[in-house]
């Protein structure tokens, strides 16, 4: 993809996500010659996607990219921990991506969860906790009823931009031009991505 900046990598998910939601795809090589480039030359994404795991929310298929365009992590509920955080260190600092878009999704069972409360078993617990502090902010925003799912999954995607803006890395990016991190919410029915 080349040297190219956070601004027209937001452009190339736009772009792709307008083809994704009118169905007017874009021709993609996944052919050896392209695997063997891949594998040869390296990958070079020109974005970072944080999302959910749901099955319903795919990055290379919501933004009609190729093999080797997006590098994406994914977790319940687009939570981070230093795994997470240090994938996209990696991406940043090696790989040079110069964009990191924390994408959160409308229905999401993570945030419902959390909303609906209960007993969360195993390591389901872990990412319940995560989420919580955002429906409590949600909640004292005055956030009720449906409003309320879909204000917590806002406060989600805010609270994971923040724990990526702790990292000494990603701070160093931004503050030298090279990264540019936002919010985004994709809407399952439509299949159109908002950045916020």
């Amino acid at each position: 993809m080349g040297n190219i900046s956070g601004n027209e990598a937001l452009q190339l998910l736009i772009e792709g996500n307008k083809r994704f939601t009118t169905g007017n795809l874009a021709v993609k090589d996944t052919g050896p010659a392209r695997r063997d480039e891949l594998v040869s030359k390296g990958q070079k994404p020109f974005a970072i996607i944080i999302t959910c795991s749901d099955s319903r929310v795919p990055p290379e298929l919501i933004f009609d990219q190729a093999l080797g365009d997006l590098f994406v992590i994914r977790t319940a509920g687009n939570v981070v921990d230093p795994i997470a955080v240090g994938s996209a260190e990696y991406a940043v600092e090696h790989l040079g991506a110069p964009l990191l878009v924390v994408m959160g999704h409308e229905k999401c069972g993570a945030v419902q969860a959390t909303v609906d409360g209960g007993e969360a078993p195993g390591s389901i617990a872990a990412i319940v906790a995560k989420i919580a502090p955002s429906v409590q902010k949600a909640r004292d925003a005055g956030a009720a009823g449906n409003d309320l799912y879909e204000e917590c999954c806002l406060e989600n995607i805010k609270a994971t931009i923040s724990e990526i803006m702790e990292s000494h890395i990603v701070k160093h990016f931004i503050k030298d031009g090279k990264l540019t991190v936002m919010g985004a919410k994709y809407y399952l029915g439509s299949g159109e991505v908002e950045f916020i």
